[in-house]
């Protein structure tokens, strides 16, 4: 090989690796952001920095009276042995030596510096004598509680500072997506500040710890302490408040939950204001739309709330929502099931309109509807929305249908005002057991009103002309609660 040559190969070779060098800096150039992705933020310090003096940690104490909270013999003075109990007890302005002190720690975080208004979780200091609060300083404050839902769990404490606070502020939990990172600050197991990050797993989860659960779930560790602390966005806004945790050992698996900040805010900002939680009330029983009621009904979505039935002279019946309306929009929101209905109402503002979306035999109206106050008489669990379908059987659904009788009526307890078809008899093969019972009242059928049994056949007949397969009944029962069934007529 000549020189020449030996330099044409060498050049061949730089140009081979030049090129090679170029398609690598594209693939890594491609793959960066994949990467970057993967093993999340560079760093949380400049965020943490900024926030970790709103975080407070929060201890409360509680006297529990007698030996395992039982309570002490009373003896009263001057009798035998008087002296005796007095000095066993040693009973001290009501206190005995016996009483237990029980303490709790929590975390909290501070939503207003001047007026120094903190946030918690209910549970934190649910039954404390003495509420304090510990700064990020190490300084301590005493609080008093100022006013606490049960509902949310969320409860607002008043300190009054010695010195400028650091606050924190709401941001929307709305806006957070299922993947985008949030960072947790609180005092778990008691060890003070700390800083724990994950990312969003779930959103609108239920846990069955209240009417308004709508929680963010969340894989940042959280453990026993933790709860009342804030859960930030990486813009450092509060979007959730850290609950609760699934574990069978007490500490972090990696299930976590937090409160949303759109469910927190209105919340503090009304026991602030009040001292208490005023909700909005519309008036309704409601269901969720199965997918059987769904094609009933002809809707295109499995989404929205059935009413099952209105309060008299609440706000859906005055504003002319009817049972069998299903809710589809409440103050320009979508219900997108039968659980955000009743967040929706619970926020919205009192005596207020606010319009409403219904779906009324394959029609949407729009109602303008006054929202009423919420009381605890009016607050009862809606119709059980795991209502099973029915099927038809041999005769008219599988059921042996009646006409309604006084005597009837006398047997099984019928409003004289009430009318449909009486179920008097149910074929025990039939699937149709499964959702309607003897005694029930069939008063609709496919959205019109049933009279008696032949009219409930001609709904079915009606049916099965526009090929439809499954038809919606409004059921009564004894005690005048309504429900919703759907059931196939092919």
């Amino acid at each position: 090989m000549t020189a020449r040559s030996g330099l044409r190969c060498g050049a061949r070779a730089v140009a081979w690796l030049s090129q090679r060098s170029k398609m690598a800096a594209v693939c890594c150039a491609l793959l960066a952001p994949a990467a970057v992705q993967a093993r999340g933020p560079e760093s949380v310090a400049p965020i943490a920095d900024g926030l970790i003096e709103a975080v407070v940690n929060i201890s409360t104490s509680q006297a529990i009276k007698g030996p395992q909270g039982l309570p002490l013999p009373s003896v009263p003075k001057g009798s035998p042995y008087h002296e005796y109990f007095e000095d066993f007890f040693d009973n001290r302005g009501g206190r005995s030596a016996q009483d237990r002190m029980v303490s709790s720690l929590g975390s909290g975080f501070i939503v207003d510096a001047k007026q120094g208004i903190i946030v918690t979780n209910n549970h934190v200091i649910d039954g404390a004598e003495e509420i304090q609060i510990n700064l990020h300083d190490g300084s301590k404050l005493k609080a008093e509680l100022l006013g606490k839902d049960t509902k949310t769990d969320i409860a607002v404490l008043k300190v009054t500072p010695k010195s400028p606070l650091k606050e924190v502020k709401f941001g929307s939990s709305q806006a957070i997506r299922v993947g985008d990172w949030v960072m947790a600050i609180g005092n778990p197991f008691g060890l003070g500040g700390s800083v724990t990050l994950g990312i969003i797993s779930a959103k609108a989860r239920n846990i069955n710890s209240g009417p308004y659960d709508d929680y963010l779930q969340t894989d940042a560790s959280i453990n026993k302490g933790n709860s009342g602390g804030p859960l930030f966005n990486m813009d450092g806004e509060v979007v959730g408040v850290n609950t609760a945790i699934i574990s069978p050992t007490g500490g972090s698996i990696g299930i976590g939950f937090a409160v949303p900040a759109d469910t927190v805010a209105p919340v503090v900002q009304q026991l602030v204001e009040f001292h208490e939680v005023r909700r909005g009330w519309l008036g309704v029983k409601i269901q969720s739309v199965s997918e059987e009621i769904s094609e009933a009904l002809g809707l295109p979505e499995n989404a929205g709330a059935l009413v099952a039935a209105t309060t008299p002279a609440g706000p859906a019946a005055n504003g002319g929502i009817k049972a069998g309306d299903v809710i589809v929009k409440f103050a320009n929101e979508d219900v997108t099931s039968m659980r955000s209905l009743p967040r929706l109402v619970a926020r919205a503002p009192i005596d207020k309109q606010v319009p409403v979306e219904i779906l009324r035999k394959g029609e949407r109206l729009t109602l303008q509807i006054t929202v009423g106050r919420l009381s605890e008489e009016d607050e009862k669990p809606p119709v059980d929305e795991d209502a099973k379908p029915a099927a038809v059987g041999d005769d008219v659904l599988g059921l042996k249908l009646s006409a309604l009788t006084d005597a009837l009526r006398s047997k099984y307890g019928i409003d004289v005002d009430v009318k449909g078809a009486l179920v008097d008899a149910i074929d025990p093969k039939s699937p149709a057991a499964g959702s309607i019972k003897v005694g029930d009242v069939i008063v609709q059928a496919a959205n019109e009103p049933v009279t008696g049994p032949k009219d409930l056949s001609k709904r079915i007949e009606t049916v099965r002309k526009s090929k439809r397969k499954t038809m919606m009944l409004e059921v009564e029962d004894s005690k005048g609660g309504h429900r919703f069934v759907s059931v196939p007529v092919e």
